[in-house]
């Protein structure tokens, strides 16, 4: 349990930090890695997570991980500049190099929806949007590179499997089509734009600090992103495709963001617990913590001077409780969405009939953690 009563799931998988993670299609799997070359993939069974592969063609820390569902591959890139998908066969992971075509490192990965293409963002101010070539049987890419104008740190797919929303250090999140005629149907218009010739810039925001995540909604006509300057930014296609409300907090900088319904978003970050947000009336509004801190307890020391006044008379000092009172003891770094009922009311800051089991990740305990909410 929570200190706020909320019962949770928690769990160490003993590998040290862990800086990405992604699950197989019924989450009885889950791929993650912990600030190195490999990447473990653990099996759930007789109630525990069990390792039951390494993977480690990689030769410097793996800094993204994607599972397609839909093909049961994995997506993973490095900091050595190189991206691979892993198929299994015959009980094993074979790893398929792909042509990123980077010299810098690449920081993130995504697969399309359809999983017939996927994304790679770098350090060399570009992204490269990677398809299969039948004909030469490889996966080759094609990049976007202007207006970028730093490292990308975050990519997400449109449901539509062409637009892509693009997070990067410039202080910017971006829109683009990254659609390829190789592999896509002709794209036919939608809010954000009517003409989507590959790296067509179709928006672009900007805000006060680096992006650090990117997330489109189920429906695809919103966008939130969130940035260094603690604030949650939120753009409504439907609306204005080119209009951006930002949402500045007094929490610590989020970083990573998501959508559990078409109206309401979870974020996290340095602050160590999950922050909910509601669009109400095309206005995004914060709702609450959902880690709450439990009350502060009564200190027996009643001032500065008589704690002195103890260590000099004892010759020691009070013991300092240097423990968070989250449940994480450290950032999170993702959030990842598992089951969520649609049913989302909001009436008189009352919220009801909502379920919901997101995967976040703390640096410093590695302890991934299952967080069910249930009638707030």
């Amino acid at each position: 349990m929570s200190s706020s009563g909320v019962p949770v799931l928690h769990w160490n998988f003993g590998i040290g930090p862990i800086t990405c993670h992604a699950w197989n299609k019924d989450r009885s799997q889950i791929a993650v890695s912990a600030s190195s070359n490999e990447i473990h993939i653990f099996e759930w069974r007789n109630g525990d997570w069990q390792s039951i592969h390494t993977l480690s063609e990689h030769d410097l820390p793996v800094t993204g991980l994607d599972w397609g569902t839909r093909t049961n591959r994995i997506v993973s890139c490095s900091q050595d500049k190189n991206a691979f998908v892993w198929t299994f066969d015959k009980n094993i992971w074979k790893p398929e190099l792909v042509l990123v075509r980077f010299n810098r490192a690449a920081t993130y990965v995504k697969w399309s929806p359809l999983e017939n293409k996927f994304a790679v963002g770098s350090g060399a101010k570009l992204v490269s949007v990677c398809y299969y070539e039948q004909e030469n049987h490889w996966w080759v890419s094609k990049q976007i590179k202007k207006p970028i104008r730093s490292t990308v740190t975050c990519l997400d797919w449109h449901p539509n499997n062409v637009l892509l929303a693009v997070g990067s250090c410039d202080f910017k999140c971006r829109v683009f089509s990254a659609y390829v005629k190789e592999v896509d149907e002709k794209p036919s218009p939608n809010p954000w734009g009517q003409k989507m010739p590959f790296g067509q810039l179709m928006s672009e925001y900007y805000v006060g600090g680096w992006v650090h995540r990117v997330a489109f909604s189920p429906s695809g006509c919103r966008l939130a992103f969130v940035s260094h300057d603690s604030s949650v930014s939120f753009v409504d296609s439907n609306l204005d495709s080119q209009k951006v409300q930002n949402l500045r907090t007094i929490h610590l900088p989020f970083t990573t963001v998501e959508w559990i319904t078409e109206n309401s978003v979870v974020t996290a970050g340095h602050d160590c617990s999950p922050v909910l947000f509601v669009v109400q009336q095309d206005v995004l509004k914060e709702v609450c913590k959902l880690d709450v801190p439990s009350a502060a307890k009564s200190s027996t020391v009643n001032s500065a001077l008589q704690l002195f006044k103890n260590i000099d008379r004892n010759n020691a000092a009070e013991k300092v409780n240097v423990a968070l009172k989250t449940l994480h003891q450290n950032r999170i770094t993702s959030v990842n969405c598992i089951r969520s009922l649609i049913n989302l009311k909001v009436s008189d800051k009352f919220f009801h009939t909502l379920e919901l089991l997101v995967m976040c990740q703390s640096l410093r305990h590695a302890e991934p953690m299952g967080l069910l909410l249930s009638g707030i």
